[in-house]
């Protein structure tokens, strides 16, 4: 069962001035110390910036302080776009920061410099045998090209995989991966083979309309190419981090890349059959496979995307029938613009604290039905693992009544009421406080049908509904008082609340 907080324990300082707003993020739990902390983020570091500064004076020695300046303003032009795209994509539950930066570079400079090593041995390689540089653009690249971009999200998968909440996480790890290779690719394409190349034959003018020309193809027409191929791994990596099944956590990434690789392969066969052959080749290509591909790797994205918040309609509802939300608090998190809605309502009555709070509640809302997910799909093997998702289970539902406690009671319009898993006690004008039945379907901002509360023997059974939640008190006669039993039929956890692991 998991260890509550029982009702009369001191609340934090952030729990006890209900105007300040609580913690935005929350530590996890059982994190490694010391220099297993440590040691993986200064290998990271040190591997990041090691090829950054390889592949930054590569590029300027070669290409010119000239050449190098314009390929790296035209390749930069198109990045925050893409950035924005893929942040927008990642709405429900944010990543970290750190990740989403860290997925960039390593796409942006360990990536390109073992792409840039591996084509440049191959392409020495072939021709000591006779072979055509086609074979290094349609073989070798795509293989190393893929490996080497998803990487590091391979890397979070492996040693932070509770960060990888699904196949949206996969896809903006993997997407900002290629953004990135992709910037610096450019970089080399727009500053070398485009201004450099035509300044040095014809002059600036000529090198100038050769940027325009590779400006419109690998930005403006293909710009989406490498974050498309390596959302492929993304996917794989998004359905491994969310199994239970150790075939599934092997070999879903696998597919994804291979399937990666395929249609890099693809890409480059296109543009070299143009080059060679015709430019209908590419073009032909680019409308019948290129583009579908593209359209559908957006639906998927999608709508993947809004499974999170089903997810929450599917999981939560057990957590109001023991008192920690009520019914229209979990109906409001099923959608991006039911979240909006409240975020708008929240600052209107307690201003901008309040907004934030209500960002801090989704989100932790959010982490809670991922980690309670989790939990039920048997993600967790090892004891330790199953202490963690506890301690962020618990922290989460300490972050949800915390952030509640800032905006709740604040509107006038709003009577007052406690909220048992089962019924509101409210206090009606008269002065009386009545009992009033949760209605069947909450009003949020149209009547919503929840899923009945699962009985799973791996939910906590809640004692105390909100234990001394400041700025939420009980109605009149019942002020403040915890200690509403669990809903009927939601029985108590048992020593073991963790199921069995499924396959």
């Amino acid at each position: 069962m998991s260890d509550l907080p029982t009702p009369g324990t001191p609340q934090p300082a952030y729990q006890q001035n209900p105007y300040q707003a609580p913690p935005s993020a929350l530590e996890p739990v059982l994190r490694p110390r010391g220099v297993r902390r440590w040691l993986p983020l200064a290998a990271a570091i040190v591997v990041v910036g090691g090829s950054a500064l390889g592949m930054l004076g590569y590029l300027g020695w070669n290409l010119g302080p000239q050449a190098f300046t314009i390929g790296l303003i035209t390749a930069f032009l198109p990045v925050p776009v893409l950035i924005s795209v893929f942040l927008w994509l990642d709405r429900y539950e944010p990543e970290p920061p750190k990740l989403l930066v860290g997925c960039f570079l390593w796409g942006a400079f360990p990536a390109t410099g073992l792409a840039l090593l591996v084509n440049s041995f191959a392409s020495g390689r072939f021709g000591l045998i006779e072979l055509p540089d086609t074979v290094v653009a349609t073989v070798v690249a795509p293989f190393i090209e893929e490996i080497g971009k998803a990487l590091g999200p391979l890397l979070i998968l492996w040693f932070r995989r509770r960060e990888i909440s699904g196949i949206t996480d996969g896809i903006v790890y993997c997407g900002l991966s290629g953004v990135g290779f992709a910037m610096v690719e450019n970089i080399l394409y727009l500053g070398g083979h485009g201004y450099y190349a035509g300044n040095e034959q014809w002059g600036p003018y000529s090198g100038a309309q050769l940027v325009f020309g590779m400006f419109l193809g690998r930005i403006l027409i293909s710009g989406f190419a490498h974050p498309l191929f390596t959302s492929m791994t993304g996917i794989g990596i998004g359905i491994a981090a969310r199994s239970a099944n150790g075939w599934v956590r092997w070999c879903a990434p696998l597919g994804g890349l291979f399937l990666a690789m395929i249609l890099h392969g693809s890409w480059n066969l296109m543009a070299t059959l143009s080059a060679e052959i015709s430019p209908f080749f590419f073009l032909y290509g680019y409308i019948a496979v290129m583009v579908p591909v593209f359209l559908s790797m957006i639906g998927i994205a999608l709508w993947v995307r809004a499974r999170e918040g089903r997810l929450s309609l599917k999981v939560l509802p057990a957590y109001a029938a023991a008192g920690w939300l009520t019914p229209p608090e979990v109906a409001a998190l099923g959608t991006l613009a039911r979240r909006h809605a409240a975020r708008v309502w929240a600052k209107r009555v307690a201003g901008d604290p309040g907004r934030k709070a209500m960002r801090d509640f989704q989100y932790a809302a959010t982490r809670l039905a991922l980690v309670r997910d989790g939990m039920n799909r048997g993600l967790d093997e090892l004891p330790e693992q199953h202490a963690r998702s506890a301690g962020e289970e618990r922290a989460l539902l300490g972050a949800i009544t915390a952030a509640r406690a800032v905006f709740v009671g604040r509107d006038p319009q709003t009577p007052r009421a406690f909220f048992d898993g089962a019924s509101y006690r409210m206090a009606f004008p008269d002065g009386v406080t009545r009992t009033v039945p949760a209605p069947a379907e909450p009003v949020v901002p149209v009547p919503i049908v929840l899923p009945a509360a699962p009985v799973h023997p791996a939910y906590p059974a809640v004692a105390a509904a909100y234990p001394g939640a400041p700025g939420y008190p009980g109605a009149p006669g019942y002020p403040g008082a915890p200690g509403y039993p669990a809903a009927p039929g939601y029985p108590a956890a048992p020593q073991q609340p963790y199921p069995p692991r499924q396959y």
